[in-house]
This record gives structure tokens, C-alpha cells and sequence, in this order.
């Protein structure tokens, strides 16, 4: 076993939620061996072709990864893994709420906005309303190009922005990927309204937390009502130039918010985990490549 490999007690524990082949295509090449391989190449960055011989063909791992990225398997991987922690009493629900800016690489470029043509033939076009969508590469979420990747420019420069929510053990919950220009509060309630921990027996998923906290930027009216209609109780400190306005506006300005000084020490959870996906990795480059086949590379700050 190699130095970041899974384990067999990881691997048990992943082992049941993986596809079966149907046996129509072949046999597949060892579930555990690719993860491996795909772990290799997020945790050192290399290339999929300098990939080691010992994970096998670098493109079956590559295709491996292609796929299940496309299909939504490391989604439900990740849900299945959050269902069996949370029936066992491992997730702490006093969740927080945070997002970090990565970095563009200077190589990084945004991906074609139109898919290309299909000709029939060699030398031949077919014209738009004869082309078959199916056989077509579709058009990437979001649009395609810088956008559809989530890259943009922020005072940081060429960025990506990361909104998380993670529990009181700093595991993140759920994950949004946006350009770096998109401030915190826009995305404040699609990162809550992704939280949803399957339940092992019957029962909806879990998507409501205990309470939760947030930094300054989430302080707005929208975030506070969203957070009141759902029942969460929070902690968010209130803005000097809104306490302001409420002040001037006397016995009209309402009372203040409440704010647990207590329960905001914890929210240090989130940044924990922020550092941990962030400063794990061993090279300074974190080469991203979509199932639609656009790359870029990224620098942690």
C-alpha cells in the first residue's frame, strides 16, 4: 500500500456504495486500485499519463474518474458516507458557514463556449437542424467558458471561489463551486439548501442543522429571514454601518440581532476545513479537469 492509498477499513467502508458492472462492457479493473490512482493524482498533482504503473492504464483511471464525475457517483458516494456517520452520532450539527478564493493558475483558460461540429463525412458540415444532440458533447453548466468553470476576476486576480458549510468536526457538508468575483451572500442559501444527509432507515434526508454561524459578510436582511422561515437558530454578527442605520432610525430600526459570543468561537470549524482541503495537498498546483473535458490549474493561497 502506498503513502495516501485507502486503507481497509476506508475501503470497507466505501466497497458497498460502488457501481457493478453489468457485464454487457467487460469486466471493470479493481475499484480500489483506481481510487487510489485518483487520490494519487489529486494529492501530487501530476499528470493522468505520468500516473504510476501500479494504479494501472492512466486511462482507465482518468475514464473512471470522467464518468463518475459526469454521473453523479462521488455525490452519492459522499451522501452514503454522510448518512452511515450521521446514524452513528458523528456529525455535529452546529454547522458554519464560509468560502475561500483559489487561485487561477496563469495557464488556466476558460472552455469553448459552442460545441464543435459533427461532419457526416469526411469534408462534410451538417447543417444545425440535423445535428443529433445525443452524439454531440453538450454545452458545459453554466454556459461554457471562464463562467462555466468557475473561474473570474476578483481583487484577487484570475479566481475561483469555494462556498462550504461544514459541521463541528470540520467535515464539509456541501460544496458550491463559483467565479471568485460572486460575493458570500448570493450563495448563502443554495450551500444550505445542498445539505441533504440520506437517512439509513425511512425517513427524509437530514437537511436542517441545530444552529449555525456565519461571518460578517452573511449579515443582510435576505440571509436573516431565509434563516427565520427555516427555524435555524444563528449566530451573525451585525454590521457597524447597519447597527448604525438601526440606531438612527430609533424605536423604527427594531431591536438589535442576537449574537451567542459563545457559539461564534466555534466557527473557526469551517476555516478548519477550509485548511484542510487547501494546505493537504503536497505540490503548490491543483490541476482541476471536468467531465466535459476543460482544465485549469489552481494555486492555493
Amino acid at each position: 500500500m502506498g503513502r495516501g492509498d485507502l486503507s481497509d477499513a476506508e475501503w470497507e467502508r466505501l466497497r458497498p456504495f460502488l457501481p457493478v458492472s453489468n457485464r454487457r462492457c467487460g469486466r471493470w479493473r479493481d475499484h480500489r486500485q483506481v481510487i487510489d490512482g485518483i487520490l494519487h493524482r489529486v494529492r501530487t498533482g501530476v499528470q493522468w499519463r505520468c500516473l504510476p504503473e501500479r494504479f494501472g492504464p492512466w486511462k482507465t483511471v482518468y475514464e473512471r474518474h470522467r464518468l463518475w464525475s459526469a454521473d453523479g457517483t462521488w455525490e452519492r458516494l459522499l451522501q452514503q458516507v454522510q448518512a452511515s456517520a450521521d446514524a452513528g452520532g458523528e456529525i455535529d450539527w452546529d454547522i458554519s458557514v464560509d468560502s475561500t478564493v483559489v487561485r487561477a493558475h496563469q495557464h488556466a483558460a476558460g472552455a469553448r463556449t459552442d460545441p464543435p461540429p459533427a461532419p457526416a463525412s469526411k469534408g462534410a458540415e451538417v447543417p444545425e437542424h440535423q445535428r443529433n444532440p445525443v452524439a454531440e458533447p453538450g454545452r458545459p453548466p453554466g454556459g461554457g467558458g471562464a463562467g462555466g468553470e468557475g473561474l473570474g476576476r476578483s481583487r484577487g486576480g484570475f479566481t475561483t471561489k469555494l462556498h462550504l458549510s461544514a459541521d463541528g468536526r470540520c467535515r464539509p457538508l456541501s460544496l458550491i463551486v463559483t467565479p471568485g468575483q460572486r460575493a458570500d451572500c448570493t450563495q448563502f442559501k443554495p450551500v444550505l439548501e445542498k445539505i441533504s444527509v440520506p437517512r439509513t432507515g425511512p425517513g427524509r434526508p437530514r437537511a436542517k442543522p441545530d444552529t449555525l454561524a456565519a461571518d460578517k459578510a452573511y449579515s443582510n436582511r435576505p440571509c436573516r429571514e431565509y434563516l427565520r422561515r427555516r427555524g435555524i437558530r444563528h449566530t451573525i454578527p451585525e454590521k457597524a454601518d447597519s447597527q448604525a442605520a438601526r440606531l438612527r432610525k430609533g424605536s423604527r430600526g427594531g431591536r438589535p440581532p442576537g449574537f451567542d459570543e459563545e457559539r461564534y468561537k466555534k466557527r473557526n470549524t469551517v476555516e478548519r476545513a477550509i485548511n484542510r482541503l487547501k494546505v493537504r495537498h503536497e505540490v503548490a498546483h491543483v490541476k482541476w479537469e471536468s467531465h466535459e473535458g476543460r482544465r485549469h490549474v489552481l494555486t492555493p493561497d
